[in-house]
């Protein structure tokens, strides 16, 4: 906590502010995101956050009165440059599921490779196609994507572009010099093509920071004034010969028009060594480092002596590279700290990432040799190189409706925790926990351990389908808290346990499937008794209590336009000999779920729908009585229908799921009027009648009933979901009352074991007044009937 009392995230802070934070460059989503609408989290699982910096659309700087020179230099690299459309298809590490358009640009025609960024290709599956400067389009596979820095490689098929002579363009790193004037060629704001001029003012620049999603780091980035946007992602950086001096990647987020670039010296590696077919190592010692300038090395106890070696060896220098995070449990934990000042690598004094990449990446499985200045002493270290790719991850389990796999060296990184556990990149289904989408380690299932992904599959594989389980997990930004869950395991709806393997040389995944599921352990009856209701005065409600039971639905799929997978609610048992309970329509929205009763608090069983009233807001499941061995009480229905003015007992259960009771006066009794929701068709309830009492306690109750003194239950007391408020974006959900005698007729079959038949006019009605219907033309006589017919209610419908 900091000293103004504010809470200080765990995450080491970026020295960048976050107004001038950068955003990737994908093309802007016309279309809110659902994420919006302050639901669960996995209500949207489309939506890319990016702290809610949005990068904004500026007008396109584009290359006015060019020279000659450059007229023909741009008409021979717009033939290299392609618009890709791309959809990252699941969420995998630290991207989400997305679809947008990005850039690339040939960077071999003879094999049919096209560089782009990281970010585009994305560290999980990916699907994609490609479009020339001609229109001609083909599809696009990754072959390869860098585990740290924000590039990627894609193969296409060149004999499928058949109407344009394909060329390639030369990455040149070595012409990425400040003053050089360049040209950003790309798929700008999503228009197809676009040209932004720029010069080049720094060559020196820490990678930019993306938020809490992937971002590049150890390496410099090359700065200009280009203003490019949505869509540009990958696009080349261009000098005066039309060669590829850098690779588009970033921009800042508060519209000023600063551009940043990758460097192409490792990508160019990379690409020759794809060419060679030689495999593409990458070594890490698990540390970041960042560019510091000699002023605040000096702070940091560089010497004289080192600093004027420093200078002599390389004049044109202005910083070196300092510790700026040491992940716990890596090569240099406890050998390295944050602050350390880099000196020699292997003997040899270094300023530059690319030299340290180089060395690093050619020793993996070796050990290298770094001298560091720590607080004005020479430290000599000796460190162990590890394998990158191994600690990026390449594979992904499913099972039960989520998606994991090992913790990644990224995620590591940008919150400075061991490299290791299993991680949720998906928490849906069974592991849909609250709070938030993604950040979510597991820790162990089912009483046992699983520290990686592979006994994390062992474990899965042995517990049948329904059983339910206790989980515990912790949150990434908060390792210190263990949270713990009881889940209900799916292998029904999501029966399949499937591994995905990417697989570079297809550029696609490779699924297999793993254990099949185990059936469900047969139910045992089980017994408990119902906590006594201590109500003073309200002795009825104590004796309803025992026949309320908690109704848990889950969903798998989004059907009717309802917003939630998981809704808890309470129903009313109305035949307990039989297992028949009556629930609003707002907890068991349609039939394809899940549904469990928690009765007495204590006995979980199972249930199924049994009928669902198309306008009066309710549902009727049913459970196996047999299982429960608990003095479950059916309730006593009144026949006839509640009166305005009545008074009568509020028995409701509030948001903590307890139970509340107060007397009251029934209001109101008028035709419910819900919004339609304009966003999205979804159920509502239409051509009712709904009451309303006088407490405060009506509002704070989604589940209830209103009873007499003699313990007859005269209404139930329901939610009603309505619309998304167009202001928050959150659903409004009415709670209303519905009196019981619109039940009878339904249960009176049900009971029979009858399956109900109904007859509906398909109209939505409202209420008209008198003095409306004389205006439409109603006659005098069937006012005066209407009038005589019910006195409390001079009105009619339309």
């Amino acid at each position: 906590m900091t000293g103004n009392g504010e809470v200080r995230s765990k995450r080491k802070n970026s020295p960048i502010n976050v107004l001038d934070r950068p955003s990737k460059i994908y093309k802007q989503d016309p279309y809110p995101s659902a994420a919006e609408n302050g639901q669960t989290p996995e209500e949207d699982l489309y939506s890319m956050e990016t702290d809610g910096e949005d990068r904004m659309s500026l007008p396109p700087i584009t290359a006015t009165a060019d020279t000659a020179e450059w007229q023909a230099t741009i008409e021979k690299v717009v033939r290299n440059v392609v618009s890709i459309h791309f959809c990252q298809t699941c969420s995998f590490d630290t991207d989400s599921a997305i679809s947008s358009e990005a850039t690339g640009f040939v960077v071999d025609a003879e094999r049919g490779y096209i560089l782009t960024n990281r970010h585009v290709v994305g560290a999980g599956p990916f699907w994609g196609y490609c479009i020339f400067d001609n229109h001609e389009e083909c599809d696009v596979y990754p072959v390869y994507r860098d585990p740290v820095h924000d590039f990627g490689i894609l193969r296409f098929d060149p004999k499928i572009i058949k109407y344009m002579p394909l060329t390639e363009l030369k990455l040149r790193p070595d012409l990425a010099k400040v003053g050089a004037e360049i040209r950003v060629v790309g798929n700008d704001a999503g228009e197809k093509l676009s040209i932004l001029s720029g010069v080049i003012s720094r060559l020196d620049r820490n990678a930019p920071e993306y938020g809490e999603g992937y971002s590049d780091f150890n390496t410099n980035y090359i700065q200009a004034a280009a203003a490019a946007s949505g869509g540009s992602s990958g696009s080349p950086v261009v000098n005066l010969d039309g060669h590829a001096v850098a690779l588009q990647a970033g921009g800042r987020a508060d519209g000023a028009a600063t551009d940043y670039f990758l460097p192409l010296d490792r990508p160019l590696r990379a690409l020759e060594c794809i060419r060679n077919q030689e495999a593409i190592t990458r070594g890490t010692i698990q540390t970041q480092w960042v560019i510091k300038p000699f002023d605040e090395c000096r702070r940091l106890g560089l010497t004289s002596k080192w600093e004027a070696a420093i200078r002599k060896g390389y004049p044109k220098e202005t910083g070196m590279l300092v510790a700026e995070i040491v992940l716990p449990e890596g090569p240099a934990d406890k050998q390295l700290e944050e602050g350390d000042v880099l000196i020699r690598v292997n003997g040899e004094l270094l300023t530059q990432f690319v030299r340290l990449d180089s060395i690093l990446d050619s020793s993996v499985g070796e050990k290298v040799s770094l001298l560091v200045q720590r607080g004005g002493k020479d430290v000599e270290v000796e460190l162990h190189v590890g394998d990158l790719h191994a600690i990026t991850p390449d594979r992904f389990v499913t099972v039960a409706g989520g998606s994991f796999h090992n913790l990644s060296y990224q995620q590591a990184r940008l919150y400075a925790i061991p490299v290791k556990g299993v991680y949720v990149c998906e928490a849906a289904g069974s592991f849909k926990f609250e709070a938030t989408e993604s950040g979510w380690i597991i820790e162990s299932i089912d009483q046992r351990k699983t520290p990686d992904l592979d006994t994390f599959i062992e474990v899965m594989s042995t517990i049948p389908d329904r059983a339910r389980v206790v989980v515990t997990y912790k949150h990434l930004r908060d390792l210190h808290t263990i949270n713990t869950s009881i889940i209900h395991i799916d292998r029904h709806w999501s029966d399949k346990m499937r591994m995905a393997v990417r697989n570079d040389n297809t550029g696609v995944w490779d699924f297999t499937e793993l254990a099949k599921p185990l059936p469900a352990a047969p139910p045992v009856r089980c017994k408990a008794n119902f906590a006594r209701l201590d109500t003073v005065g309200h002795p009825a409600a104590a004796d309803v209590i025992q026949s309320f039971v908690r109704v848990s639905c889950t969903m798998p799929l989004k059907l009717d336009g309802f917003p939630r997978a998981r809704k808890i609610g309470f129903g009313l048992v109305v035949n307990a000999e039989k297992g028949l309970v009556v629930v609003s329509r707002a907890v068991v929205p349609f039939d394809l779920c899940d549904l469990s009763l928690t009765i007495a608090e204590s006995i979980i069983v199972e249930a199924k729908v049994v009928f669902l009233h198309p306008l009066a807001n309710y549902a009727i499941i049913q459970y196996d009585p047999s299982l429960v061995d608990a003095p479950v009480k059916s309730a006593r229905l009144a026949e006839e229908n509640i009166k305005q003015g009545a008074p009568t007992t509020f028995l409701g259960f509030n948001q903590n799921l307890r139970a509340v009771v107060t007397p009251t006066t029934v209001t109101d009794i008028t035709a419910v009027a819900i919004p339609s929701n304009a966003s999205a068709p979804r159920y509502r309830a239409i051509n009712l009648d709904a009451i309303t009492v006088d407490t405060g306690l009506s509002g704070q109750c989604g589940s209830g009933v209103l009873i007499r003194e003699d313990g007859t239950v005269e209404a139930l007391w329901l939610s009603y979901l309505g619309e998304r408020s167009p202001n928050n974006q959150k659903d409004v959900e009415y709670h209303l009352g519905l009196a019981t005698p619109i039940l009878l007729p339904i249960l009176n079959q049900i009971n029979s074991s009858i399956t109900p038949s109904l007859r509906i006019l398909n109209v939505e009605t409202n209420t008209v007044q008198m003095s409306q219907c004389r205006i439409m033309g109603v006659s005098e006589s069937w006012i005066s009937k209407v009038a005589e017919a019910n006195s409390s209610r001079h009105q009619l419908f339309m």
